[in-house]
């Protein structure tokens, strides 16, 4: 048995037990069941919880006068996060797939954006390509690993699941006007639409604790997209990336990244659901 896997036998052995000493009736219950889907969240956010710590301590207690730069102190922890997730197996190499896959599709993206002005990396740094330093691919990544651990961890099934191909189709249409609505017409709205009519009939059940629960899988995307919005703007605080808007102090992020959010997340759902196909683990199937 991996390491991961005893890990997780040994959490759901004490899991069971507090619920057997806390659990004993239906107050205490939902108590119990709204604090392990809280647990089970913050295990799935590992890589990301990190990362955000990571960024948020460095501003803060980084030495200015370090021979090595912030950026690439963040690159370095960023990769020693991974390699220690992937040899403790904490994280499989099936998931670590779509996490470079989302790294690169982000850093690609990256390259483009600060090109075009979108946003800045306001410190020097030895790590980085066309003026991107190299951890900013690894805050995707941070996405992708949510996405691919709480698939895993919450027991993902769904009910009325896209075809893969009609998602692919809308992600790479997603991809796509990240570049050209510099170009032309911005397809945002489209793209929200064809989202909701391939995503709002679906629904996915996830397992708290040992009974089954469900949300719509839209309503859960922008779930999603909402705390990646919240840590986006942990991220500006901590002058990790700075937005043109906030070159004369930080002030929240806008609203409309919410929305720019949502649509990268489809991104990064396809490319878990792709991994995940034919693995039992989509329309009416348990894990």
């Amino acid at each position: 048995m991996s390491r991961r896997l005893k890990l997780e036998a040994w959490l759901h052995a004490r899991r069971e037990a507090w619920r057997a000493a806390f659990a004993r009736g239906p107050v205490t219950s939902f108590i119990f069941e709204f604090v392990s889907f809280g647990v089970k969240q913050a295990w799935a956010c590992l890589f990301g919880g990190l990362m955000l710590a990571l960024l948020v301590g460095s501003f803060l207690f980084y030495p200015t006068n370090a021979a090595l730069a912030r950026y690439d102190f963040l690159t370095l922890a960023a990769l020693a996060i991974q390699a220690a997730m992937l040899a403790m197996r904490l994280e499989t190499w099936e998931e670590a797939r779509v996490i470079f896959a989302f790294h690169l599709v982000g850093t690609i993206m990256e390259i483009f954006k600060t090109g075009a002005g979108s946003w800045i990396y306001p410190e020097g740094s030895f790590f980085r390509i066309a003026g991107v330093p190299l951890f900013s691919g690894f805050m995707y990544a941070a996405v992708g690993s949510y996405l691919a651990r709480v698939w895993r961890i919450f027991a993902f099934r769904f009910e009325r699941f896209p075809p893969l191909w009609l998602q692919g189709v809308l992600a790479a249409g997603v991809y796509a006007n990240f570049f050209t609505h510099h170009y032309m017409p911005d397809m945002r709205l489209g793209l929200f639409a064809f989202s909701l009519i391939i995503y709002a009939p679906c629904v996915v059940y996830f397992r708290p604790d040992r009974h089954e629960r469900f949300m719509p899988l839209a309503v859960g995307l922008l779930l999603v997209a909402l705390f990646v919005w919240f840590a986006e703007n942990l991220g500006t605080f901590a002058r990790a990336w700075v937005y043109p808007s906030q070159d004369d102090g930080w002030h929240p992020v806008s609203l409309d990244k919410l929305g720019a959010w949502y649509l990268l997340m489809i991104i990064s759902f396809v490319l878990v659901a792709a991994v995940h196909r034919g693995a039992g683990r989509q329309e009416g199937q348990g894990r």
